[in-house]
């Protein structure tokens, strides 16, 4: 028997501030409560059949073995048609297009591929929870800038004033998660104005492309010829198509841009699985399913939104995505108090389940404001509201 003690070394922390996402304290909290969970972004229900039955027959057909790094050709040639349709910009499927596994990677490593140590990436607040580790991580220094309070609009006053000769890239993201804006023509072009004779890259973050509504368009950077020379965009099939357990997406690039991106991702996760791969190929044959996302969640938005007009929850503007924002001030039970204890006493005393959008920023904010996901069956959000018209 050994007489020394076994050591487990100490870490130095590369994520010091980061602790349990609020993601998974509400969920954790609402199942410990029995409540219905509105808050983390994710359906309740299943994908096609057919999307599954090609995945299957995909398996069945011995596709089952390392596909090519920058993924499946059939995939890519899939990608590039849809892309070359809805946006008018034709990727190259050999050097331009790679598939990853889910959005979360594809946005890491994007920033792994471009950010060096004290490199400015400027990020516009509210935003996606892993943009800000993300950029710690590749040794780069974000700079927040926020949207605009109220509306969430961009302030490309202050987005201008935050460039300096270290910035490296700018994230956006629309449709936009938390707030459900949707960029506007008028802003993609100012975007492009801002950066005009810089050497700024662009991070746009698409993955909810499929759900904008009220016949609005979604507009990508590929469909801005002056963004997209400079842009990384970043697409999930996983949130089009209801299947956020298959961790798979994809990156568009210029050549270029896209060559740094897949020295990285052959290091990262090299390849993404095979079967899914062209599963997804033989599906987006047909285009309906995507094209009629918008429909689908419009429905389920409006019923949301229906149901929660009789409450005192102040509903802001839903443009995009697949959640819902209210502002709880006129809610006598929950006033003034802060936005994570207002979502706790939602669990324990209501039974539903709410992210806070103060969760969105890097050092909180006193908005009173929560945000719910409306991309559940209509069951669950009958449910939800029969509960949250107490309110």
């Amino acid at each position: 028997m050994s007489k020394f003690t076994p050591l487990t070394p100490q870490l130095r922390s590369r994520l010091p501030r980061v602790g349990t996402t609020i993601f998974s304290t509400m969920s954790a909290l609402a199942q410990a409560h029995g409540a219905v969970n509105l808050g983390q972004g994710f359906p309740d229900f299943d994908g096609d059949p057919a999307l599954l039955d090609a995945v299957n027959a995909a398996m069945r057909a011995h596709h089952n073995q390392y596909p090519p790094m920058p993924g499946v050709l059939l995939l890519r040639q899939a990608v590039a048609a849809k892309v070359a349709a809805m946006y008018g910009h034709s990727y190259g499927v050999e050097d331009e297009i790679t598939i990853t596994a889910g959005a979360t990677q594809a946005i890491l490593t994007v920033l792994l591929s471009i950010v060096h140590p004290g490199d400015e990436v400027i990020v516009l607040e509210p935003c996606y929870d892993s943009y800000l580790p993300n950029i710690e991580l590749a040794g780069g220094v974000a700079v927040r800038v926020p949207l605009t309070p109220g509306t969430f609009r961009p302030d490309f006053e202050r987005l201008a004033a935050a460039i300096t000769p270290r910035t490296r890239a700018v994230i956006i993201n629309t449709p936009h998660n938390p707030s459900a804006t949707v960029w506007s023509s008028q802003e993609m072009q100012a975007l492009a104005d801002t950066l005009r004779g810089t050497e700024v890259l662009v991070l746009s973050d698409e993955v909810y492309e499929h759900m904008v509504y009220d016949g609005a368009q979604h507009l990508s950077v590929a469909s801005h010829p002056e963004l997209q020379a400079r842009s990384f965009i970043v697409s999930s099939f996983g949130k089009t198509f209801h299947v956020t357990g298959w961790k798979i997406g994809y990156v568009l690039a210029p050549k270029s841009l896209m060559h740094e991106f897949r020295k990285v991702h052959q290091y990262n996760v090299f390849t993404v699985n095979t079967p899914m791969q062209y599963g997804l190929a033989a599906y987006l044959q047909d285009p309906q399913p995507y094209l009629q996302l918008p429909a689908f969640y419009q429905r389920k938005r409006d019923l949301f939104r229906a149901g929660l007009a009789g409450s005192n929850l102040r509903l802001l503007p839903c443009e995009g995505s697949y959640f819902q924002s209210v502002d709880y001030r006129a809610v006598a039970r929950l006033g003034d108090m802060p936005g994570q204890s207002a979502c706790e006493w939602l669990i324990r005393e209501l039974g539903v389940a709410a992210i806070p959008m103060s969760a969105f920023y890097s050092e909180g904010d006193s908005q009173t404001i929560i945000r719910f996901c409306f991309a559940k069956r209509d069951e669950t959000l009958q449910q939800a509201l029969a509960l949250l018209q107490q309110l």
